[in-house]
């Protein structure tokens, strides 16, 4: 007998209850002294087994869940800026110095009246002539209207910024503001009031984000719980489409709907006075809304199909 036979046969004496070992009954065999390979198979089965068993109640379990705070930093970085202009205006600059930043970058109609003696008593010259289509949109009157527009700003303008990238969203949101600004000027021709504010802006990214939000597998389209950075490169709806979604036209509904209480001045914002331009808004929307393919850096649904037949051919 081998020294593992007499190892395994005292280990399974040790262990045998007294009554067995009065008796004579022995168990029917040693593991030792089993033919090669009879036991292998099912032990190493049970052993794997028993081994994973034990390491999945100890292994702590790992739960896919979006982070508390994932906005973009260009979205972050968009916001700081705005915030950061308001607190420069109110603890920095003195009411003349205010008055001459807000003639300066705020966007004002009657730079563009035939009168020239109006346009020209502007500081800024032909530069502010171009450049205040977009830096009104830097400008804001108050805290809360800062808020209004972050409010807004962080579920659409997260949902473009993914989608876009850095750079296509900024030159986006640029465009967009100064399509509102032309639209306030077909509106408000000569006006002397200043209009500021990135309401127009954060309008033409709502529309453009309704191009593929609501998609298949989308970031609302999704079932729960399957939502992922995918879904932000969804191939996205045609116009004509878009125009047919009853969700679409359901958002579009409500959202003139809260224009018109707002711009008629129904429901008021801020202080007394204060005119909401609605019709930048309007115009904002829709130059996102039809400007969008032209940003896109996903295919849409036409495209890929051209793109799969090419292929196949």
């Amino acid at each position: 007998m081998t020294h593992a036979e007499r190892l395994c046969r005292d280990g399974v004496r040790r262990k045998t209850p007294r009554r067995l070992q009065k008796g004579g009954h022995r168990p029917p065999f040693c593991l030792s002294s089993v033919r090669p390979g009879f036991l292998a198979r099912p032990l190493a089965a049970a052993a794997i087994a028993a081994y994973v068993g034990s390491t999945q109640v100890h292994r702590p379990v790992t739960r896919h869940s979006e982070p508390i705070f994932n906005v973009p930093p260009v979205v972050i970085a968009t916001i700081a800026v705005l915030v950061l202009v308001h607190a420069l205006r109110v603890l920095v600059m003195t009411d003349a110095e205010d008055l001459q930043f807000l003639l300066t970058f705020a966007f004002i109609p009657a730079r563009y009246a035939i009168n020239p003696i109006v346009g020209g008593s502007l500081p800024g010259g032909f530069g502010a002539d171009i450049w205040t289509f977009f830096t009104y949109a830097f400008i804001h009157a108050s805290l809360l209207h800062i808020a209004l527009n972050v409010a807004w700003l962080l579920p659409f303008g997260t949902a473009l910024a993914r989608r876009f990238g850095a750079w296509r969203y900024i030159v986006f949101m640029l465009v967009v503001a100064a399509a509102g600004a032309f639209a306030h000027l077909l509106s408000h021709a000569g006006a002397m009031v200043p209009m500021i504010g990135a309401s127009a802006a954060i309008s033409g990214a709502m529309a453009a984000a309704m191009r593929f939000v609501f998609q298949h597998r989308g970031p609302i389209g999704a079932r729960r719980g399957e939502a992922n950075a995918d879904a932000y490169h969804v191939p996205a709806a045609p116009l004509g489409a878009t125009l047919r979604d009853p969700r679409f036209l359901i958002f579009l509904g409500v959202w003139i709907g809260l224009n018109a209480l707002f711009g008629l001045g129904t429901i008021s914002i801020g202080e007394e006075g204060q005119e909401i331009a609605w019709q930048a808004h309007i115009g904002g929307f829709f130059a996102g809304l039809v400007l969008f393919t032209a940003f896109d850096p996903v295919a849409s649904h036409g495209e890929s199909t051209s793109r799969k037949a090419g292929d196949a051919s």
